[in-house]
């Protein structure tokens, strides 16, 4: 249905962003940059700081020569305020939505999770809050928007789904951050000049995409991978293709293009498919309100969009994902609750001499991201001070 709405309008797409940090301006760089005629409405808080980054991301772009859109601006715009939210989004009736929103914005979560206790869902509460407001919105607005999360999808969409919630379409990053630098290596080790036509099958979580990327291993959990090239499958050893998978990177807001570039791929592969009638396959976490990261196809001339079990069956790649999430503290999402596993609480109480609980229903998801802020969040920054 969706795609079917989208058909429609491929003149002048609609791109709404909610949130424009560093990904959400990264992001309308690229629509703006890609010569494609967009109109884009970027929603947040404050005026001044979205009309320099807007100026300077239009002006950037027709320096280029590509710009070609139309950008509006909504200010003043509370994201715990859903009647508000839902009257932007009737307001423009955008063809997609994309949530770069963050429930404490400034930080990078994993600078404090990941050397204190190596695991990412302690924060899916906090990922959830803004996202959750978003949906409701939409479903106030009565709209048939393509929405894509970019904030830990892995449990955050299934989380929604499992509360019987409206939930997005696509989520963004994570494994998308990984399948390139596994085209970059395999390209390494096979001596391939045209590393773009290498193509990546792969089903995994988030907490794979940060080990292998930050220490080129997989914590001894074999990946559910496969490579192909020109119709053949290269057979190469997972430890040594992960170890060349550790490239420097920065640490910063910059990282944040990988996000804003998998959120621009997605819209491109929708409009690409539906425009020439034909498949495309992309990737994302959350895909359906399934846990982890999964291969997708649209199909353009369908007008539909389904996992991708060409390769591996939807068994082994819940089995694959279950694995990886349960690292990043996730034991499962089940009946609109969030189940952390009994590791990831005594890590947090080892390291942050806080204790979680060990279910936090849907109910209790303001309660629960409030207590993260205050006893985990605001003491760590302060440390770092």
């Amino acid at each position: 249905m969706k795609l079917n709405c989208l058909r429609e309008k491929t003149e002048k797409p609609v791109v709404m962003i909610l949130g424009l940090g560093s990904v959400g301006t990264y992001l309308l760089d690229y629509l703006l940059g890609s010569g494609e005629c967009f109109q884009v409405v970027v929603v947040g808080r404050t005026l001044e700081k979205m009309e320099m980054d807007v100026n300077i991301v239009r002006i950037g772009a027709l320096i280029r020569g590509k710009n070609r859109s139309e950008v509006l601006i909504e200010n003043n715009i509370d994201f715990n305020n859903i009647d508000q939210l839902g009257q932007v989004m009737k307001k423009y009736k955008p063809d997609f939505i994309i949530n770069t929103s963050r429930a404490y914005s400034g930080l990078k979560y994993g600078s404090i999770s990941w050397n204190a206790i190596r695991a990412y869902g302690i924060w899916t509460p906090l990922a959830i809050k803004y996202i959750r407001n978003i949906m409701e919105a939409y479903k106030l607005a009565d709209i048939n928007a393509i929405v894509i999360n970019t904030s830990y999808s892995d449990a955050v969409i299934p989380w929604l789904k499992s509360a019987g919630k409206s939930y997005p379409d696509f989520g963004s990053g994570n494994l998308n951050h990984l399948i390139p630098r596994i085209q970059f290596a395999a390209a390494k080790k096979e001596g391939i000049k045209d590393y773009w036509n290498i193509e990546v099958m792969f089903a995994t979580a988030h907490f794979h995409d940060v080990v292998i990327s930050k220490e080129g291993h997989t914590e001894g959990i074999p990946q559910l991978l496969r490579i192909f090239y020109q119709g053949r499958e290269l057979l190469l050893n997972q430890d040594e293709l992960f170890i060349d998978c550790k490239i420097p990177m920065p640490t910063d807001a910059k990282r944040n293009m990988m996000n804003a570039s998998s959120n621009f791929a997605i819209i491109q592969s929708i409009l690409k498919a539906i425009r020439e009638k034909n498949t495309k396959r992309l990737f994302s976490p959350g895909a359906f309100g399934e846990i982890g990261g999964y291969p997708v196809v649209v199909d353009g001339a369908e007008q539909k969009a389904y996992i991708d079990e060409s390769v591996f069956s939807m068994e082994e790649m819940r089995k694959a994902n279950r694995k990886s999430i349960a690292l990043d503290g996730v034991e499962d999402v089940i009946d609109g609750m969030l189940v952390y596993t009994d590791a990831l609480l005594e890590k947090v109480e080892n390291a942050f001499l806080v204790k979680l609980p060990k279910y936090v229903p849907y109910e209790k998801i303001d309660e629960t991201a409030e207590m993260i802020i205050q006893t985990i969040i605001i003491p760590q920054t302060r440390l770092k001070v």
